[in-house]
């Protein structure tokens, strides 16, 4: 994933009600780079039908990639830090940037030892919750 290229969020200047002085330790201003860095994970399972310990959202067919959207407390997944809001770049080498959410699932289903990139990327998360204009190509009203 070392060569891989990212959509960055505009830059989001800190809230104005947080004091210069206050923002380096303040909980509502993280400017710490090193919370979104990809990392590599690996999920171990005892048997394939057993869970995978969260849940995922998002897919090419809704304009996005996939996201974790829950992460359930006591599993492997929250062991080894995996949380809301993390992307899955990739999954045993198989990229997921623009995977289909059924694919997703089958593949991530579908063996005991899952090693997953995945990077926290909140900004793109919260756009899984954004309904797609159904102008996407400038015909709206035509």
């Amino acid at each position: 994933m070392e060569n891989s290229r990212v959509e960055l969020p505009p830059y989001e200047y800190p809230p104005p009600w947080i004091p210069i002085s206050e923002r380096e330790n303040h909980a509502d201003y993280n400017h710490d780079v090193h919370n979104y860095l990809a990392r590599t994970v690996i999920l171990k399972r005892p048997k394939v039908s057993d869970a995978l310990g969260f849940n995922i959202r998002g897919g090419k067919e809704h304009y996005c990639g996939i996201f974790l959207s829950k992460v359930m407390p006591n599993t492997e997944a929250e062991r080894l830090g995996l949380k809301e809001g993390d992307q899955i770049l990739s999954v045993n080498g198989i990229e997921f940037l623009e995977i289909e959410h059924a694919k997703a699932v089958q593949l991530l289903k579908s063996t005991l030892e899952i090693k997953m990139d995945v990077r926290y990327f909140p900004y793109g998360y919260k756009k899984t919750y954004e309904v797609p204009s159904s102008d996407v190509y400038g015909f709206a009203g035509q």
